[in-house]
């Protein structure tokens, strides 16, 4: 059998293995180099959101390398991607897996040729960490394929309880023609400043920026306000207590007000905290309450846990935080889990075949790591340590707010996936600047939001660094 151990051990030879001690920045970001690769990026691909280019062999842990030999102290990591850092031992080395090399190489279409070993690296993957109540999962490429692929499961088991059983000679003739009742009129309950993905039925549901949106067509689906808290929550109990009232009544009123205009709502999909609109956050109480209404008019309550999901809150699950009665009907994924997908209840396993279906259905080669992940999240117990790191870094912005209450304000977060809020866009975007050139990579969110996605490794000496630089740049804000 061919072995790439020698040419694999080469490879990883070339690939930094230890974090800097600190960041160092010595050219403008982006630098020549970035500008340069950009304009030639520019002839063949589309480039106008690139930021800067990295160096993916110098980046390492908590730091990443970019093009000019920029050193940061990433504490967006990728978009909340990569739950291990950069380049982490344990998963370099899972790429001399033949598992992985043949998974690579001879990628499957894993809905109709999957390898033999794939359920078994979904139970000492996913599976082992499925959320409570929902024992089985849908691997999917992405955070929008997961949301997409989710929703058109809550429709299908919507119609199915409605006719009895599987579509009628009457539904698969009338389909074909987008016409009643093949086509049906449902719809999906989603919030304002919402974020669930860029493909078109998701922008149906996105209503966190109008650059997200505009020009495309949508479907009319109804919006349902989500609470926005005053900070301290200790201080602003009663208020906060009627956001919550007011939009669970709201939805309450649009499930019922859709069913009288038969167009009933299927799904209601929510994130725990609506990451990309601004880090806004529901409280249990809120979430407890959706539950209740979901289950009493029988709408599937979807979780969209593709940002929040994969340890940052201080759990692999935020919702965890909510105690629910009963779970959610589907949970999505992505980002820090590596690869896309969604877990279901039971009550929502398809039966048909190719009703969810793609060709790729994920990506195996990712679940293979994401196996490794989850040894390496349990065995250096990281959830633990993003809890503690979590504290300290609210604690640090807190005292940071203290000082330059006029310039930021709103801190809030669970565990280290946390942020604060600038006095506008344009001195939210002037401070993450700011911060950059100092070394520091973090990332906005909202109108005028910063917000914190470090790994799971993130430590208190990175911690220190991170707060010293956010200080020098709130000072010079």
């Amino acid at each position: 059998m061919y072995s790439c151990s020698g040419k694999c051990l080469r490879l990883v030879q070339t690939i930094a293995s230890a974090e800097p001690n600190a960041p160092r920045v010595a050219t403008s970001i982006p630098g020549p180099i970035s500008r340069k690769l950009k304009q030639e990026m520019d002839l063949v691909h589309q480039t106008s959101s690139v930021r800067f280019f990295v160096d993916y062999e110098r980046s390492v842990g908590n730091y990443l390398v970019d093009a000019d030999g920029n050193i940061l102290l990433d504490i967006y990591m990728q978009i909340s991607s990569l739950c291990l850092g950069y380049n982490h031992p344990d998963l370099v080395k899972v790429v001399s897996d033949a598992r992985f090399i043949t998974a690579a190489v001879s990628r499957p279409a894993l809905g109709s040729f999957p390898r033999t070993d794939f359920a078994d690296v979904l139970k000492k993957s996913l599976i082992s960490i499925a959320p409570k109540g929902l024992p089985a999962v849908q691997t999917m490429m992405c955070g929008s394929s997961s949301n997409e692929h989710a929703l058109k499961a809550a429709f299908i088991w919507y119609q199915a309880q409605k006719r009895g059983g599987p579509p009628t000679p009457k539904y698969l003739e009338s389909c074909m023609k987008q016409k009643l009742p093949g086509t049906p009129n449902l719809t999906v309950l989603s919030f304002d400043g919402a974020f669930h993905g860029r493909t078109l039925a998701m922008l149906s549901t996105t209503r966190s920026k109008p650059i997200h949106i505009v020009d495309m067509p949508a479907l009319q689906w109804p919006v349902a306000k989500y609470p926005r808290y005053r900070y301290p929550l200790d201080e602003n109990m009663e208020y906060n207590k009627k956001e919550d009232d007011d939009c669970l009544a709201m939805v309450e009123s649009i499930i019922k007000k859709q069913k009288r205009a038969k167009r009933e709502v299927a799904a209601l999909i929510v994130e725990p905290i609506q990451s990309e609109g601004g880090d806004h956050h529901g409280s249990p109480t809120f979430f407890q309450g959706l539950r209740d209404i979901t289950k009493k008019y029988g709408v599937v309550f979807i979780v969209d846990e593709v940002q929040t999901g994969g340890g940052g809150t201080g759990s692999l699950w935020a919702h965890d935080a909510w105690n629910l009665q009963s779970p959610p009907d589907i949970v999505t994924f992505s980002k820090k889990f590596m690869t896309g997908g969604y877990f279901y209840a039971d009550h929502l396993r398809i039966k048909e075949p190719y009703r969810i279906y793609n060709t790729w259905m994920g990506e195996p080669t990712k679940v293979i790591l994401l196996e490794k992940a989850i040894e390496v999240i349990k065995r250096d117990n990281l959830l633990e340590q993003v809890r503690n790191v979590g504290k300290s870094l609210q604690q640090g912005l807190k005292d940071i707010e203290h000082k330059y209450a006029s310039k930021m304000h709103n801190v809030r977060g669970l565990a280290s996936f946390c942020a604060f809020d600038i006095r506008d866009t344009s001195k939210r975007d002037e401070f993450l600047a700011k911060a950059l050139s100092k070394g520091l990579n973090v990332g906005g969110c909202g109108e005028a939001a910063v917000r914190f996605r470090p790994a799971l490794i993130f430590a208190n000496k990175h911690l220190e660094i991170a707060l010293d630089i956010i200080e020098k740049s709130m000072q010079e804000l």
